[in-house]
């Protein structure tokens, strides 16, 4: 292959690269805001999040098409093969990850209590650790780091046990407060897709980890399974 093929193609790969860290700050950003949007009641900002959904979807084409143009013309191999394909895997894991933003920001009109007290503080910090989760899963991405991108993997547990503690608040919440019952149960749903959006990252973790060694992460994936009470 000559000097100009092989520089070519690094530049598309690079291309590539750009592109998914693109979609995936995108996607940070709508996360943070849908968050911001819940807790402060913005509907301003929601409407924002809403109209910014199409770009992702747009990003996740680009992609698609630049890693159909990169097989195809480039045939690449073992670890660039590997990168190609698993930048389009990434790219539908981030796509699933701003829906569920867009999904959190279209709720916020529907929630009609006040959030911003410690009575919810629960749902503040299952969000702040599936943010940190997806900002170091997108740095491991961005860093070709494996030893990152497995230390999000082994946290999914830490996700699991903060979103179960926050399940349960809500429906303690739904016991004592009939009133407000429509609010919590949209409450429930942001708390879901929260969790989701944890699952998603760990999903890319996955990925990276994958195009990095060439292997999968060995063993099941960390899960913590609490009972919630229905009663």
């Amino acid at each position: 292959m000559s000097e100009h093929i092989v520089s070519s193609y690094e530049e598309q790969l690079k291309k590539l690269h750009s592109t998914v860290l693109k979609m995936g700050a995108l996607c940070e950003s709508q996360l943070a805001n849908s968050i911001i949007a819940l807790v402060k009641k913005d509907e301003e900002l929601v409407d924002k999040i809403i109209g910014k959904d199409d770009r992702i979807d747009e990003l996740e084409k680009k992609i698609d098409e630049q890693v159909v143009n990169l097989i195809t013309l480039r045939q690449p191999m073992a670890i660039d093969l590997r990168e190609t394909v698993s930048a389009m895997r990434i790219a539908s894991e981030l796509e699933r990850i701003g829906d569920l933003a867009k999904n959190i920001a279209k709720r916020v009109k529907n929630i009609k209590i006040e959030l911003n007290n410690e009575d919810f503080s629960l749902i503040r910090s299952a969000s702040e650790l599936v943010q940190n989760n997806l900002k170091k899963t997108l740095d491991s991405y961005s860093k070709n780091d494996e030893k990152l991108a497995l230390s999000v993997w082994n946290s999914d547990k830490e996700v699991d046990v903060v979103i179960n503690k926050l399940l349960q608040d809500l429906l303690n919440h739904m016991k004592k407060d009939k009133k407000n019952i429509e609010s919590l149960t949209h409450l429930l749903f942001i708390a879901k897709n929260i969790e989701r959006i944890g699952d998603h990252s760990t999903n890319i973790c996955e990925y990276v980890h994958y195009f990095i060694k060439g292997e999968d992460i060995k063993g099941d994936r960390p899960k913590a399974y609490i009972k919630i009470n229905l009663i």
